[in-house]
């Protein structure tokens, strides 16, 4: 089957640029998909999606609320088909990638209630005047492999509800999942040209950014690539560009913490997912009255974890992506073991006798007087091990957890509202947990980074407002107000 969804349907390339094998990371004899690709069908989609702009933009929001909720009806409808597919291209547990979906048709309900709110029209009645909000035209959203479905749908939904048209480029390890959308959409009966999709690799990617017809980009991805993208659209700054980037993030752990819900939910936060989230902790920042307990008990977790195969019963982790990635935990674990990091559960590669790039989770301890790594505490590893730092204060603490060039997530376990708030006041994050893991997240608030995270444009519940401009307007004063004058010209 076509994998380019054009123009209303599934279209091959006449001439094919290249073609996109999708093995899972679980089982690399499992070929998920082959999906051929075309840059000419980037200029194809961009063009669907310029013509079908203008009467999707004025077919009224109520009218393409409708229409998303029969999106989500078909997303509903076939959940298991999704979830098996996202689990075998991204190699996550059926459980997990099952979540994923949940959060897709959630999401809906989100952007057409409560994200919908923060991009309503205002009238200024004793000025008078009005804000309306208009949509920026066709929209490039370039996915992640980690969450191939919830991320990008995150971000496609509120551009469609707010009128703008969309391209969208999946992930390269995430092919199948998009199809998957693309048909949702086809059978929710949305207009052709609204919604598009070109698959392909890199080439694919740099010709749609900087593409002379799209008017707003959506990312979600790594640093370099981020600013590889702003960089290549410096000569345009009326292009709306959003980035959601990485994080190296901390979570403080204070002496007063309640040590077994800490312990779980920074497990989670480590292990979920194979540690490949962008809101994953990976430095854990300990006072060292706790220090002991923690350490113990983190240790005894991790060794717990059951890594296996997506289909197999009672597994919590799956693989990570690649053995790229594999090998470049392997390089920055062993730096961190040469700089005085002792590893207490050591990770490493797991034998599951499944052709798969699987890894144990682990934990590594800094020895006294040790806070930083080169290539391994300032680097994102996007992969399962915690660092484990101790401090002698809350200061020293809030030290270490900004000396970071990120600013994603971070996460507080203390009961005391002060040292809460006092975490609030310094850590330099746009994500901030109290007492719940780093790498969980709510639809219903902001969620982005700042720094190297990310530049002020949050997606979850703010998602409407990078998919709109403001229009003010200024209406004719009341017909009895005074006439204007100026002095020095007469009437």
């Amino acid at each position: 089957m076509s994998s380019d969804f054009i123009a209303g349907r599934f279209v091959a390339p006449a001439q094919a640029d290249g073609v996109i094998e999708v093995r899972s990371p679980a089982d690399q004899s499992d070929v998920v998909g082959r999906h051929s690709w075309s840059l000419a069908h980037v200029d194809e989609a961009v063009s669907a999606a310029r013509a079908a702009f203008p009467s999707w933009r004025r077919l009224g929001q109520a009218a393409r609320a409708e229409l998303l909720k029969k999106y989500q009806a078909q997303l509903k409808a076939n959940t298991d088909e999704l979830a098996r597919v996202i689990a075998r291209e991204i190699g996550k547990p059926l459980w997990e990638a099952k979540t994923e979906v949940g959060a897709m048709v959630s999401k809906v309900d989100v952007s057409l209630g409560e994200g919908a709110a923060f991009v309503h029209d205002v009238t200024i009645a004793d000025l008078p005047g009005e804000i309306r909000h208009r949509p920026h035209g066709v929209a490039a959203v370039i996915g992640p492999f980690n969450f191939p479905g919830h991320l990008p749908n995150g971000q496609i939904v509120p551009a469609l509800l707010m009128g703008n048209t969309v391209v969208f480029k999946p992930s390269d390890k995430g092919a199948g999942t998009a199809v998957l959308m693309a048909k949702c959409f086809e059978a929710a009966g949305f207009p052709a040209g609204v919604f598009n999709v070109v698959q392909g690799a890199v080439p694919t990617a740099e010709k749609l950014v900087t593409h002379a017809g799209i008017d707003a980009i959506l990312f979600t991805g790594s640093v370099p690539v981020g600013q590889r993208i702003v960089a290549a659209n410096a000569h345009r700054p009326g292009l709306l560009v959003a980035l959601e980037l990485g994080g190296k993030n901390a979570s403080l752990v204070m002496d007063d913490c309640d040590l077994e819900r800490t312990v779980r939910e920074l497990a989670f936060s480590g292990f979920a997912t194979a540690g490949q989230r962008c809101t994953a902790t990976s430095r854990v920042i300990v006072t060292k009255g706790i220090a002991p307990r923690l350490i113990e008990r983190l240790a005894v977790a991790a060794k717990s974890v059951r890594v296996g195969h997506v289909f197999d019963d009672g597994v919590f982790m799956g693989p990570v992506i690649s053995e790229a990635t594999r090998k470049h935990l392997l390089m920055a674990q062993a730096k961190a073991l040469n700089a005085g990091f002792e590893a207490v559960a050591p990770g490493g590669v797991l034998e599951t006798g499944k052709n798969g790039f699987y890894v144990r989770p682990a934990v590594h301890v800094a020895r006294p007087g040790v806070k930083s790594v080169a290539g391994y505490t300032d680097t994102e590893l996007f992969a399962p091990d915690l660092a484990v730092i101790t401090v002698d204060s809350l200061e020293e603490g809030l030290a270490v957890a900004n000396d970071t060039e990120f600013g994603l997530s971070a996460a507080v376990f203390t009961q005391s509202q002060e040292t809460f708030e006092r975490c609030v006041d310094e850590v330099r994050v746009g994500v901030l947990h109290w007492n719940r893991s780093s790498a969980g997240a709510s639809g219903r608030l902001p969620f982005g980074g700042i720094r190297s995270s990310g530049n002020h444009r949050p997606a979850g519940i703010l998602m409407g407002q990078s998919c709109t401009y403001p229009l003010a307007l200024l209406l004719p004063a009341k017909a009895d107000a005074p006439l204007p004058t100026w002095p020095g010209i007469s009437f």
